[in-house]
């Protein structure tokens, strides 16, 4: 069953990664709470919805499919929309988050992960 296992190392991804992002949020707003307050609720935010696709993708149910499907098409956009913003405008994004540049400071894996999570969903099949 290469898929169950490909489901498992693809939540297992989404575990660290928002374990890192939840980190980089934290430490964020203790250190200077003040000076990128966007950022780093959306390095926070992130870290929900990784914890959330974590979550869905190791539960065989139709409806944690349905929440890992909204997870990694929220993430896709969240990394697409704060990427191009963190391009067009920089002044607004003084402190990178994970999704700054398309997660350039993740090796784009922010940009990768949802794509991932999408193509794994439609090739496996839902729970009865």
């Amino acid at each position: 069953m290469a898929s169950a296992g490909a489901g498992r190392a693809l939540a297992a991804v989404y575990a660290v990664f928002a374990l890192a992002a939840g980190a980089r949020a934290g430490v964020q707003l203790v250190a200077h709470p003040r000076r990128a307050l966007l950022a780093y609720a959306l390095s926070g935010l992130a870290a929900a919805v990784y914890l959330v696709a974590t979550v869905a993708l190791r539960r065989p149910s139709r409806g944690a499919r349905a929440v890992a499907l909204a997870a990694c098409t929220f993430e896709l956009a969240g990394v697409l929309l704060v990427g191009t913003a963190s391009l067009a405008w920089p002044a607004a994004f003084p402190d990178a988050t994970v999704w700054s540049r398309y997660g350039q400071g993740y090796g784009h894996l922010p940009l990768i992960l949802p794509l991932l999570g999408l193509a794994w969903l439609r090739g496996t099949s839902a729970p009865a």
